[in-house]
């Protein structure tokens, strides 16, 4: 047997690949999303926290920094840039079929990476 006919048998024997239709590729991205989101929310609120605490405990600017209305502000100001930006990116496939998966899959990654700084915000001392 060739090489081509035995590649070809190999295959065969694989897994079958399911097909998915666009409906469940899109119900995939949105739980992906959601999922995100909710860990993003669980950051929100231990970050928020400590910016409060940090405010509370620094009195030498009188009344504090300032740390929590100003997180709360780029959060804010971060969440209509996700939006924006992920209409943008959806605008490739305008009318079409995958422009709402490409607009839930950026939502997903821009706050994968939000969650990573809000952690890192928290300045653990």
């Amino acid at each position: 047997m060739n090489r081509f006919f035995m590649a070809l048998a190999t295959l065969s024997l694989a897994a079958p690949v399911s097909a998915q239709t666009q409906a469940h590729m899109n119900a995939s991205a949105d739980g992906a999303f959601h999922r995100a989101d909710n860990l993003m929310a669980q950051q929100w609120k231990i970050t928020f926290a400590r910016m409060k605490a940090r405010d509370a405990a620094d009195t030498s600017r009188g009344g504090g920094f300032g740390y929590a209305a100003t997180l709360l502000a780029s959060q804010r100001a971060w969440l209509a840039f996700r939006d924006k930006e992920c209409t943008i990116e959806g605008g490739e496939f305008a009318g079409g079929s995958l422009q709402g998966m490409t607009i839930t899959q950026c939502r997903t990654g821009l706050t994968e990476a939000r969650t990573q700084q809000l952690r890192k915000l928290e300045w653990r001392r």
